[in-house]
């Protein structure tokens, strides 16, 4: 399957969470068109038979790719979706991605990876113990706090050594994709970013691309970069007197980023 010769037909199933929007900003930067279809975790929409038919596992996002053979590949985890966006469509031009092979393709899948087994999990650890956690436990939320800056310094030395300001070779890249959505969401799990200088000038330059201004609209307004930390704070406290159905994010989580289903 050679990307000159193949035509999307993408639906996207999503909503308004860091790993959501990883997903449509990649699609806005390589300028592939696709349909939306919002899910309300909120509904529990993501546990009805035709998502699960799509993602075993009910977690957003989730995307379907429809050949002219009318065979359709269904893809669930953000990491992978992001890999096949980038090999189907992206393969001659090479808008977000290296050539396969390549000594920077593999720095992508360093980066990828290092998101999706440590930025994502300790921040989303951090929101859950800063935000949600029935009781205040300081050690969930100084252990997951601590580790999430950790993460962020790891960035934040290797962006005070990138030429581009990226986070690889000379250009963004799915690697910087996908963290964007989790570092612009810093403040909900508590922390400064501003105490990370090259990581602020990284999240500042990839905000002011078209791509990524389009795609963190996807389904809803994103909020959070707008958001005061009076706003966060009064969220956090509707949040703190109810219980929720926990996914990834729970439902005030998508309030606090205008997504509108509570």
């Amino acid at each position: 399957m050679s990307s000159p010769e193949k035509t999307p037909n993408i639906n996207l199933y999503t909503t308004q969470t860091p790993n959501g929007i990883k997903i449509s900003i990649t699609l806005e930067e390589l300028g592939i068109p696709y349909k939306v279809h919002k899910i309300d975790i909120s509904k529990n929409t993501q546990k009805e038979p035709f998502f699960l038919a799509i993602n075993p596992n009910g977690r957003i996002p989730a995307l379907t790719d429809t050949f002219s053979d009318g065979q359709t590949i269904r893809l669930f985890e953000s990491g992978s979706i992001m890999q096949y966006l980038v090999e189907q469509y992206d393969s001659v031009d090479h808008k977000i991605s290296y050539p396969a092979g390549s000594r920077e393709s593999y720095e992508v899948k360093n980066w990828l990876f290092f998101l999706n087994a440590g930025v994502g999990p300790m921040q989303g650890q951090a929101n859950h113990f800063y935000r949600y956690a029935p009781e205040k436990i300081e050690y969930g939320i100084s252990r997951y706090q601590n580790e999430t800056r950790r993460l962020y310094r790891v960035l934040d030395k290797h962006l005070s050594t990138s030429s581009s300001g990226y986070l690889v070779g000379n250009k963004c890249t799915i690697a910087d994709i996908a963290h964007w959505g989790w570092v612009a969401a810093a403040g909900w799990a508590g922390i400064d970013i501003d105490e990370f200088p090259h990581l602020k000038a990284w999240e500042d330059r990839m905000l002011a691309r078209p791509g990524v201004e389009k795609g963190r609209h996807v389904p809803s307004p994103h909020r959070m970069k707008e958001m005061s930390k009076e706003e966060m704070e009064k969220h956090a406290r509707e949040a703190a007197e109810c219980t929720y159905e926990l996914q990834s994010f729970p439902t005030q989580y998508l309030k606090a980023l205008g997504a509108g289903h509570v």
